[in-house]
């Protein structure tokens, strides 16, 4: 069994998603092209730093069916350690539904009500032995992801199990980022957003990314990471703020880009890199992916 680089926590299921080249509506009937893929908050950093080299080990809840037993041989083999994994006999696997035009994401559903009813049972290994225990906790890398219910997020910010991790917390959606709330004031959690999910977190809405930043790290959270589409992101911890400028590129797809930007970030730092080049390099990694290509 190999030795994993980072833990990646959250969702591991199968993305369904329609693409378009046509402007799309509510209520469009448009030719496009569908296509299944693993997919997931979590496995799409997983894969991402695939890409970079490291090793990643994924921690979430998958079916004993047809559908996750190709999901998890699809993963294994693309140098993702699935041995810890919590497969339920009576829990289906997840999926995620989306649709996206030439304009955007237009409507998308995700269905991660297995790994949100097996709560605990995915943190397993962090206290049988088997990556870690109460006594000696796992002491690297960990990406957590709000498909993760707002109690389990609860229990992992007071939890002896990450006491000696380095978090990074991305949301899984604007529509889940106030789970993240749980996280603010912990002493080593860097979350990963963009302006919306900034204005969410701080009930609020803001006009550029370093706005969101530093109203985050004001209101506690130990480092962010604010995104804004081609706009310039920003990243602040303390008293220091950092902006860079996404590269211009012709928008083809983009669910998972925040994953790619978050997974490249992380990439970077494992390697070495000082934080302005490592912001830079995640923000051209996010726009290869959106514009078609593969981030490395």
């Amino acid at each position: 069994m190999k030795q994993p680089d980072i833990l990646c926590i959250g969702s591991v299921l199968w993305d369904i998603i329609g693409r378009s080249t046509l402007h799309m509506r509510a209520g469009s009937d448009v030719p496009g092209h569908i296509t299944r893929l693993p997919g997931g908050v979590a496995l799409n950093i997983a894969m991402t730093l695939v890409n970079f080299g490291l090793t990643p080990a994924v921690l979430s809840a998958v079916g004993r069916d047809a559908e996750g037993d190709e999901l998890v041989g699809e993963v294994s083999r693309m140098g993702i350690v699935t041995d810890h994994l919590y497969r339920s006999d009576d829990l289906p696997t997840d999926a995620y539904m989306a649709i996206e035009g030439a304009n955007g994401l237009t409507a998308a559903i995700a269905d991660a009500h297995s790994l949100e009813q097996a709560g605990m049972k995915i943190l397993r290994p962090l206290f049988d032995g088997a990556l870690g225990t109460d006594a000696a906790p796992w002491s690297g890398l960990v990406a957590l992801d709000g498909n993760l219910t707002r109690d389990l997020l609860a229990d992992i910010s007071k939890s002896a199990l990450f006491a000696a991790s380095d978090l990074r917390v991305a949301p899984a959606s604007p529509g889940k980022a106030e789970r993240l709330l749980a996280l603010v004031g912990h002493p080593s959690a860097t979350l990963y957003v963009n302006r919306e999910e900034a204005g969410l977190l701080c009930q609020t809405t803001f006009d550029a990314a370093q706005d969101g930043a530093r109203a985050l790290v004001a209101r506690g959270v130990h480092r962010v990471l604010v995104t804004d589409g081609g706009n310039p992101a920003a990243e602040a911890t303390g008293d220091i703020l950092r902006l860079a400028q996404p590269p211009e590129v012709l928008v083809t797809r983009v669910t998972g880009a925040g994953d790619t930007f978050m997974a490249a970030h992380i990439a970077s730092e494992v390697q070495g890199m000082a934080p302005q080049a490592a912001l830079e390099r995640a923000l051209s990694a996010a726009a290869t992916y959106v514009s078609g290509g593969t981030p490395s």
